[in-house]
């Protein structure tokens, strides 16, 4: 009898794999197919269960090594129809509740009516695959082309009994870098079936915002949800040094329904931050207190330096950069906060209290506005700012938050908004400079009325809008690039990621 031998495996999945494709193009083929198959998947976990050619194959994952390879184990293949012995081996991988069988053999029809349908858990995927396999230093790579009634993918995989040539031969087609996403997990993420929810709350001085992501099982997140609702809970700070009980009231109210809309959403989890308003309020609790009485949901003050830490994570991965110098901001309604870097590696991050509501109060920016009081405000966010100068131009600057993708929305006067849009747009000085005349010229049931324009945004864009400006100047740079990214999907990717299966 051919003694069994575990494979270590690693497999991506994607549509494009240029050097990969580069150099297997250049190869021969040892084997080229093509076949239907039916994997069985699950909820609960990452069995590889398939049905080819009228056989049932299951393969059982060893253990994961520290460069993240599975060390597979063929553990049965059996002929359908099944017996009920193997039946229930089958539901024991898919890691699925085992009942008594109710027959003595299964066929396939059987089986997926009796055993499968009923357990919302379990899924059963119909695939054709358009397969190439060639060889690469003794490792076996597979080209495959897999399609489903739903869409369809690429994905590349390579084995061998021997992990480093695994590595090796990763390394070889350029490949280092990308998560091991195994046939499971990269069929489950391409149905989004299996996909965890998880919510996120951002209490910011201006407005809230709430974002909801399914976790796929590989690992990426899709957006389920990702709104705000302008609360102002900065209101009045600047001037009185305390949250009014209105502001208060509106946040609280505000938050209670997200929390509520998260679990009609079927969220496992809920992570609830608070930003510059909250960090400069001595009366805090009362919120905090207040949306923890109402919705269970505690909400955690986070420093300014952590928050655009989680920025400059969403922001970076969101939008092309190079590998040179580069600033990520986020003004808000309360303060703005900096993050000075090279592609992932943070050299600095602070956080200043230079925000649009305070501004928009201070030099009552929110109606049309005459010169000698614009150019005080702008002379004051200077003062304000002056955290940033004498420092080396960027090569590139990335903005988020609610102010750059309102100006890019209205640079590109889009109604309904469009996230695909604004993510990326480039907005220079002389944009910006249209839109402070625009503002300037219109009291604020005017600005509701700009296409694109948040309306809820009428009374704070233009102290905004010069924020930025201040901070493109005192930069150095004509223009900077918007990410519609932000704390939300920072938090939401470090709070709620998948765990390491190398530290298991």
């Amino acid at each position: 009898m051919t003694a069994i031998v575990p494979r270590w495996e690693w497999r991506t999945f994607g549509e494009r794999f240029e050097t990969a494709d580069g150099l297997l193009d250049t190869l021969t083929a040892d084997l080229v197919q093509e076949s239907d198959e039916l994997y069985l998947l699950s909820a609960r976990g990452d069995a590889s269960i398939k049905v080819r050619d009228g056989v049932i194959d299951v393969k059982h994952r060893e253990r994961v090594d520290a460069d993240g390879l599975e060390l597979w184990k063929p553990v049965m293949k059996s002929a359908i129809p099944i017996s009920a012995a193997d039946a229930v081996s089958v539901l024991n991988a898919l890691e699925a509740p085992v009942g008594a069988p109710g027959r003595a053999e299964y066929t396939l029809a059987e089986f997926e009516r009796d055993l499968i349908d009923p357990n919302p858990d379990l899924h059963i995927l119909r695939v054709h695959k358009q397969r190439v396999h060639y060889t690469i230093d003794d490792c076996m790579v597979e080209r495959t082309q897999l399609t489903t009634e739903h869409n369809e993918t690429r994905t590349i995989a390579i084995e061998s009994p021997d992990p480093a040539l695994v590595v090796a031969t990763r390394g070889r087609l350029g490949l280092d870098g990308r998560r091991n996403v195994n046939v499971a997990q990269g069929l489950k993420s391409l149905i989004g079936f299996g996909a965890e929810r998880f919510a996120v709350i951002d209490v910011g001085t201006n407005s809230v915002k709430f974002h909801v992501g399914a976790r796929q099982a590989d690992g990426t997140w899709r957006t389920v949800l990702d709104r705000a609702e302008v609360t102002r809970l900065g209101e009045g700070l600047d001037e009185s040094g305390q949250l009014t009980s209105g502001a208060i009231e509106r946040t609280v109210t505000a938050i209670t329904a997200m929390v509520d809309e998260a679990e009609r959403l079927g969220v496992v989890a809920t992570a609830a931050v608070g930003t510059a308003g909250l960090r400069l309020a001595p009366n805090r609790a009362t919120l905090t207190d207040a949306v923890y009485t109402r919705c269970a949901t505690t909400v955690e003050v986070i420093s300014g330096e952590e928050e655009g830490r989680l920025a400059y994570v969403a922001a970076t991965a969101s939008v092309p950069i190079g590998d040179g110098p580069l600033v990520v901001f986020d003004s808000g309604g309360g303060s703005s906060q900096f993050t000075f870097g090279h592609r992932e590696h943070v050299d600095e991050r602070f956080s200043v209290n230079v925000g649009a509501v305070r501004f928009a109060e201070r030099f009552d920016l929110s109606g049309i506005v005459a010169d000698d009081m614009l150019n005080a405000a702008l002379d004051a966010i200077a003062t304000d700012l002056d955290r940033l100068d004498g420092r080396t131009t960027p090569d590139a600057v990335v903005a988020i938050g609610g102010t750059v993708t309102n100006l890019a929305a209205v640079k590109h006067s889009l109604v309904p908004y469009d996230p695909e849009i604004v993510r990326g747009t480039v907005v220079d000085l002389a944009e910006i400079d249209r839109q402070i005349d625009l503002y300037r010229t219109h009291d604020v049931e005017a600005r509701r009325h700009i296409a694109g324009l948040q309306p809820q945004r009428a009374e704070v864009i233009l102290a905004g809008a010069c924020i930025v400006r201040t901070i493109l100047t005192k930069l150095g740079n004509d223009s900077f690039t918007v990410s519609d990214r932000g704390l939300r999907h920072g938090l939401i990717t470090e709070r709620f990621a998948l765990p390491d299966p190398t530290t298991k």
